[in-house]
């Protein structure tokens, strides 16, 4: 489903992430620390920096498409069809690359000094994230309390429209088909990935802020230690609360895991040499069929 393959894009973005930060962590605790070039530097941050904003921009485009399933139910189907899906997609990852590499090509982004020790802002300038805090984070949030103030709406007049009936004692139908309550339930977990990103992000963001408008603060150690890890720390949340709240995640997970068995299996008995030559061949063949069929 639409749902499962934005799930999907999440969980190809947060593994991104977490193979760039397992690195950066690698060279941090290696002793003695290795220098690193700027430009290499400066091409790993941006790896990190465009794997989080597909994370975060994922997390909108659930966001938006649960929206779009509760408001309009009938044309859902029509509007996200397959076509789309691979255009939103597209997009992001274009978009999310764009904003990586942005520092790399503006030199107002960019620090002048640099001392060897790979860090996000040891290359990049804070007025990058004061620019990305601007144009992009606290815009999304906006956008997200109108998503969730209109789809609470839409909530209430469902309820309302169902205790009416539950009153009449009639079965009334109604112009839209009734949500299911898994449309619910997906805006309630998209609804926790919106809190947790918020309460993980803001810090570091509001403290890039900070440090923009005041230089003398020297807040870079508190910056790239503890907040800049929160904030990243965000898309390991992802997938536990996915695992947790979606019931859908965890059987398709579960059906995947069970594919691949299936499929390890084969390819060891058709690797593996039996005795008794075709008659064991055609008992490994009847053995796969009645592992697939199972």
């Amino acid at each position: 489903s639409v749902s499962l393959c934005f799930t999907l894009n999440l969980a190809v973005a947060d593994a991104l992430l977490g193979l760039a930060i397992s690195g950066l962590v690698t060279d941090q605790l290696s002793t003695p620390a290795r220098p690193t070039e700027k430009t290499l530097c400066s091409l790993r941050m941006a790896f990190v920096t465009s794997s989080a904003a597909a994370s975060v921009l994922t997390v909108m485009l659930i966001a938006f498409d649960r929206y779009l399933a509760i408001k309009q139910p009938l044309r859902y189907f029509q509007i996200m069809n397959g076509f789309m899906v691979g255009a939103c997609l597209a997009g992001l990852w274009l978009v999310s690359n764009l904003i990586g590499f942005l520092p790399l090509g503006i030199h107002g982004f960019q620090q002048t000094t640099y001392k060897g020790s790979c860090s996000f802002f040891a290359v990049f300038h804070p007025r990058f994230v004061l620019t990305l805090s601007c144009v992009g984070f606290f815009p999304a949030l906006l956008l997200f309390v109108f998503f969730y103030c209109d789809i609470l709406k839409i909530a209430s007049t469902h309820s309302q429209q169902i205790r009416n009936t539950e009153h009449a004692g009639a079965l009334v139908r109604a112009h839209r088909p009734p949500r299911t309550p898994n449309d619910f339930k997906a805006v309630r977990t998209v609804a926790i990935l919106i809190g947790s990103f918020t309460l993980s992000w803001s810090p570091f963001l509001i403290t890039s802020i900070v440090q923009v408008a005041c230089q003398e603060c020297h807040l870079y150690l508190v910056l790239e230690q503890y907040l800049w890890l929160l904030g990243v720390g965000n898309s390991l949340l992802n997938p536990l609360i996915y695992a947790y709240w979606q019931k859908e995640v965890r059987q398709q997970f579960s059906q995947m895991a069970l594919a691949m068995k299936n499929g390890l299996t084969t390819c060891l008995l058709l690797l593996s040499p039996r005795d008794g030559g075709p008659e064991g061949r055609r008992e490994s063949v009847r053995y796969i069929t009645t592992m697939s069929h199972s």
